[in-house]
Order: structure tokens, then C-alpha cells, then sequence
């Protein structure tokens, strides 16, 4: 029942954007240009990927609207994963088999690492994805493969430059998840500490769930560091550490990473979301900004609130079609070094307000981000500083 259903809302959103689904394959003209993606729309991270299918099939809409890129439509070809690496590794398979792919969405960092070897071999397409994995920013290994914002590192390096900025010599404490996620930025962030006379008084290491954390806030309380920074979770345990340290007087303020950070996750909270900080590289759907005309026009094609998952989906679409279009704006074949290259040229560019900056690619990563902080009273998270840029 549950694969009818999701095949059915897949075909539902596909029609809706001009896309048709004949025989159990999509229906494509001989040269639309093919973005192919394994997407978690069930399992754990459902939350996620429902939200980056309709950012990427959004902005592809417009983009075909508009007549496609050089008269060529964008075809999107999406498998619902689950969020688990041997389904994400079949749908790409079988997509692969299907369709001449030029581009891929990826739903993991585990997914991304197994599939590298292949997306070498084939050498015909560029992919991103979800993951904002720190060892996925290297352009030697990972050639043909990029993230469409700052990798983990360096939104810890803008976390601490913030923290640097506001407290010279402030004391931090890590608190981090058990899991590859979780330990991903923490060396790096200990060593960017250092060099910004940074003090990091304690380092908390938990499952990625939700458990008891009494102990570790005994152990954040003995530490009294003026700022926390979580990573590796998506909301428990932060909401039980946070609680629990305002019981206790403590004083420190606390922070998050991209995937903690979307505004409706904040607000479930409770009491405990109020001042709660954190790096974002997009703006929030909400954001009335003169410089963010792409917001608009996301609110008029979806007038209820839209996650930072929508948002990671849409600009990643709207990266991947800019790479298409220098290709072939310089004449060349659509293969995976070419769209990397053409990719890698992007500097300065206007995402329509998406990005609070123009950005540059320079390598894998789109190294931009500005913290916000939630104000109870609105309910919203609200800009905290002006955009800082990192690794350029």
C-alpha cells in the first residue's frame, strides 16, 4: 500500500510540472536534459526528503516554464530510497539503466561515498545530495560531486568566527552524536578553535536519539562554557540538554547545524527553542527581503511554509541547471568533467536571495552561511549576523 501510495504522489507532483509517467517509466523526448535522484520520500528522514523533492521539482518547473535551458527541458526522475544506501545504490541503477543521466541527487553521505566509484567510471553526469559531509568537499577524490552550501567544518568555522566575534576567548563545549555525522566536523572546529583563541572546555559524546542526558549536563554545568554548540542530531536530545541546563541556571547559549536549524523543527522545542542559535546558508521561506525575489516566487507557488529542506532541494536544482547551461552555453557535450568545470566557474552568482550573498564555487562546497536565532515571540528564527563567508 505504502509504494502504491508513494508512487502515486511522485506521479501527482510530476504531472503537475509538465513531467509524464507512461508504462512505469517517465516519458521524455529524445533531448530533455535528465536529473535523476534517490530520495528518501519514507523512512527516518522522510521529513527531509519530501521537502527536497518539491524544492528540486519546483524550481525545475520554472526553469522549464521558461523554455528549458537552450530550448531543452529538465526531466526529473526520482525513487523513493527510504533513506537506506542499498535502495539510494538500486534507484540510481536503475534510473541510470532508464535514462541518459546528466545529473544526481544523492539522499546520503553513505550513498555519495559507495557510489563514487561508479560516477567515475561513467564519467557522463555530476551529482550532490543531502549530505554536507566534510570529506565529500575534496575535489581530487570526490571530482565529480559538490554540496550546495558549506560543509560541515566550515559551518562550525562559521559558528566560531561568530562566537569569536561577539566573545573574545569565550569558553565552547561540543556536544555531538556517536555517529560519522556526528564526528565529522569536531577535529577540524577543535583546531579553527585554537587559532581564534577560542577555549573548548568539554566535548559530550551521545547516541543520536533521544536518552536520558542528566550525566552530560552535570558534566556541561561543571564545564560553564559561555556557548554550546550541538551537531550530529536533528532534535533529540537537544530539546532534554537545553531544558535541563535552564533548570540549572546555566547561562551558555545554544547552537545548532543545518539540519537542526529549520524553523518548524525549532519550534518543537517547547521552551527550550527560545534564543536558540545557528547556521544557515539559505534564508528562511518567510524572509521579506528586496534582494530575495526567489522567495516570492516560492510563496506564490507554495503559499504554506516550506522547510530548509525545500530550500536545499530548490537551489541545489538551480546550481546543477546553471553548470548545464555554461556547457552548453560553451558548446560543449554534457559530461560529468565539463558540468564540473562549467560548475566550478560559478562566482558571484545571484540565487535570487536564497543565499543572503552572491556565491562562488570554488571547489565542492558553497562556503557561506549567517546565524540566526529564534525569537519566541514571533516564532521564527531571525537573522543573528550579517553573512560570513569561510575557506574562499
Amino acid at each position: 500500500m505504502k509504494k502504491t501510495w508513494t508512487r502515486r504522489k511522485l506521479f501527482g507532483v510530476a504531472a503537475a510540472a509538465g513531467i509524464a509517467f507512461v508504462g512505469g517509466v517517465w516519458a521524455q523526448a529524445q533531448d530533455d536534459i535528465v536529473l535523476g535522484g534517490s530520495i528518501p520520500i519514507t523512512g527516518v528522514f522522510a521529513f527531509a526528503g519530501v521537502g527536497i523533492h518539491a524544492g528540486i521539482q519546483d524550481y525545475l518547473r520554472l526553469v522549464n516554464d521558461a523554455g528549458g535551458i537552450k530550448g531543452r527541458k529538465i526531466k526529473y526522475v526520482a525513487e523513493d530510497t527510504g533513506y537506506k544506501v542499498d535502495a539510494s545504490v538500486a534507484a540510481f541503477n536503475k534510473i541510470t539503466s532508464q535514462e541518459k543521466v546528466s545529473l544526481y541527487y544523492g539522499d546520503s553521505t553513505g550513498f555519495s561515498k559507495t557510489i563514487n566509484p561508479e560516477l567515475e567510471r561513467r564519467g557522463t553526469m555530476i551529482m550532490a545530495g543531502a549530505s554536507f559531509a566534510s570529506e565529500l568537499n575534496d575535489p581530487k577524490k570526490y571530482p565529480l560531486q559538490f554540496m550546495s552550501g558549506p560543509d560541515y567544518s566550515e559551518m562550525f568555522g562559521i559558528l566560531m568566527r561568530y562566537i569569536a566575534k561577539e566573545k573574545p576567548g569565550a569558553k565552547v563545549a561540543l556536544v555531538y552524536s556517536d555517529t560519522e555525522f556526528g564526528r565529522d566536523p569536531i577535529q577540524p572546529g577543535e583546531k579553527l578553535a585554537k587559532e581564534l583563541g577560542l577555549n573548548i572546555v568539554e566535548k559530550i559524546v551521545t547516541p543520536p536519539t533521544s536518552v536520558d542526558v542528566s550525566t552530560e549536563v552535570l558534566k556541561l554545568r561543571r564545564a560553564n562554557p559561555d556557548f554550546t554548540i550541538f551537531h550530529g542530531y536533528v532534535l533529540a536530545p537537544i530539546p532534554e540538554f537545553i531544558t535541563q541546563a535552564k533548570q540549572m541556571n546555566m547561562r551558555s547559549k545554544f547552537m545548532g547545524t543545518f539540519w537542526s536549524m529549520d524553523n518548524s523543527m525549532v519550534q518543537r522545542m517547547g521552551d527550550a527553542a527560545e534564543d536558540f542559535m545557528g547556521v544557515m546558508p539559505y534564508r528562511y521561506y518567510y524572509e521579506k527581503d528586496a534582494s530575495a525575489p526567489m522567495l516570492e516566487k516560492i510563496r506564490q507557488m507554495r503559499p504554506e511554509y516550506q522547510s530548509n529542506a525545500y530550500m536545499q532541494g530548490f537551489v541545489t536544482a538551480m546550481l546543477m541547471t546553471e553548470a548545464v547551461k555554461r556547457t552548453l552555453e560553451g558548446g560543449k557535450e554534457l559530461t560529468g568533467i565539463n558540468l564540473k568545470a562549467s560548475l566550478n566557474t560559478i562566482k558571484d552568482f545571484d540565487t535570487g536571495g536564497i543565499f543572503g550573498v552572491p556565491v562562488s564555487i570554488p571547489g565542492n562546497s558553497v562556503p557561506v552561511g549567517r546565524i540566526y536565532r529564534f525569537d519566541a515571540k514571533a516564532k521564527q528564527m531571525v537573522p543573528a549576523s550579517d553573512w560570513i563567508r569561510v575557506g574562499e
